[in-house]
């Protein structure tokens, strides 16, 4: 078994290796979507990017800053680091005025300030209306954190005001404040968002709408020409209908909710002035991003430099590479495995033992000569 140091409760470590792959491309798709090696300052403000805020740099009480995955890495190592997840048009931060004592590494010609960022008290390492701590140390309820996708603030679910629905992860959620700053979302969240269910009324997939649940929502087809998108008001329609729903809690809104949004000039200039404008834009959302993470991280598999150094070796000298490394791998495997069959738990020295014997096995093969195969 392995405790978990902040935790009374313990987890079998059998749920651990299963888990790991899966934590480990949700990591994997949110990090791959950046760029790991260079500041991304000289790319403006960055449509969507992985972020982190520096507590040993701008502690509470200073400014509010962020700094790129790259920085993270290169010009913060070893600090108190808050993980931002993503957040929009963010431009990094590192290095300049609001850093007294530290110059960025990677790119250190920095404005002073970047003027059109936008701060919360994330970057200070609290979250939702609570404005506590994530993981907080203090809260025994087991509960999960959703993103508002306007203003970007973690909730937690018990503190939305509205049932958390069962497929959430297929969703978008606006909270109750943001809902509240912008009325006219309310007109669309009658006639867009569905229950805390995932049911057909959720318009939650498309191709799962039969005849009688597309009349339910007077949208015109997304084929229509562009005189008739200018010419008319899908807002204003739907203000005309004067459907109703409770204006209170935070709403979720179903997959491809925004191509139902109007495009009508009018609308799109109201955005632009409310600085919702991404919310017609659907590759603005975390989900479109997390594509294209795993997307590039399939890429960079393909490059992998250890496949290229191994390219550059001869027959014998790759044979003996892969051996080694499937028998680590196997042996490692064995390992864990056996700990977890007898509800053991797997201590430094453990480890320490473990790799011990991967160095003894190594120089004993060493010894008896190099691995061939005919």
């Amino acid at each position: 078994m392995i405790r978990r140091m902040s935790e009374e409760q313990t987890v079998s470590l059998v749920d651990v290796l299963e888990e790991d792959e899966e934590l480990e491309e949700e990591a994997s798709a949110v990090l791959a979507g950046s760029d790991s090696d260079h500041c991304s300052y000289p790319q403006g403000y960055v449509k969507r990017q992985a972020l982190y805020a520096c507590n040993t740099c701008t502690p509470k009480g200073g400014e509010a800053a962020g700094v790129c995955l790259a920085c993270s890495y290169k010009c913060h190592e070893g600090h108190d680091l808050f993980e931002l997840y993503t957040k929009r048009n963010f431009r990094c931060d590192c290095g300049n005025r609001k850093f007294t004592e530290l110059q960025c590494k990677l790119y250190p010609e920095k404005d002073e300030v970047n003027s059109l960022n936008k701060y919360s008290h994330n970057f200070f390492g609290v979250y939702c209306t609570c404005s506590r701590p994530y993981p907080d140390p203090d809260d025994q309820v087991e509960d999960e954190m959703i993103q508002c996708v306007v203003c970007e603030d973690w909730l937690h679910g018990r503190h939305l005001g509205c049932l958390v629905p069962d497929c959430v992860e297929l969703q978008e959620m606006i909270c109750e404040s943001c809902m509240n700053k912008n009325p006219f979302l309310w007109t669309y969240a009658a006639h867009l968002a569905g229950t805390s269910s995932c049911s057909p009324h959720t318009y939650h997939h498309e191709q799962d709408l039969g005849d009688k649940g597309k009349e339910k929502v007077p949208f015109k087809s997304c084929k229509r020409s562009r005189e008739e998108v200018e010419s008319s008001c899908q807002l204003k329609e739907l203000s005309a209908i004067g459907q109703k729903r409770d204006q209170s809690g935070a709403v979720f809104w179903p997959s491809a909710w925004r191509s139902k949004l109007c495009f009508c000039s009018s609308c799109q200039e109201n955005l632009s002035a409310a600085g919702l404008s991404f919310l017609l834009d659907e590759s603005d959302t975390v989900l479109a991003y997390e594509h294209k993470g795993k997307s590039n991280e399939q890429t960079q598999r393909g490059h992998d430099p250890l496949m290229s150094a191994l390219d550059n070796l001869n027959r014998v000298q790759q044979l003996e590479i892969i051996h080694g490394y499937n028998d680590m791998k196997s042996e490692l495997k064995d390992f864990l495995q056996r700990f977890a069959a007898e509800g053991k738990v797997v201590t430094p020295d453990d480890i320490r033992q473990f790799f011990e014997q991967q160095q003894n096995r190594k120089r004993r093969r060493d010894d008896a000569g190099p691995f061939y195969s005919t």
